[in-house]
């Protein structure tokens, strides 16, 4: 994943895959929630989503949740993640915010 930590810019499936995570889930529903709130336009294969899910890991912008014991282990966003989500947040509404200023709202 080619997050700018300087920037604090995230890759859109980074940011999709927090905002997954807000509710708990198993990496074959984060797969369908991108895809559903994408409308199909992002999908992502089980070694993309899986390599995400460890560099987020790692990052410390989630963890696993419960009792990973089963075969479907379950992640969730942490404070860290959360705080992330939210300055990307922020950032896509300046930057939708000076465009509307500049195009006028055409979009």
């Amino acid at each position: 994943m080619r997050d700018n930590a300087k920037s604090g810019a995230l890759t859109e499936v980074t940011f999709y895959i927090l905002l997954s995570l807000y509710t708990p889930k198993h990496g074959y529903a984060v797969m369908q929630f991108v895809e559903e709130k994408t409308g199909g336009r992002l999908s992502l294969g089980a070694g993309t989503l899986y390599g995400a899910l460890n560099s987020l890991q790692d990052k410390k912008w989630i963890e696993p949740y419960g009792d990973s014991g089963g075969r479907k282990k379950e992640y969730h966003i942490t404070a860290q993640g959360k705080e992330i989500a939210e300055k990307e947040l922020a950032r896509l509404n300046e930057l939708v915010s000076i465009a509307s200023e500049i195009i006028g709202g055409a979009v």
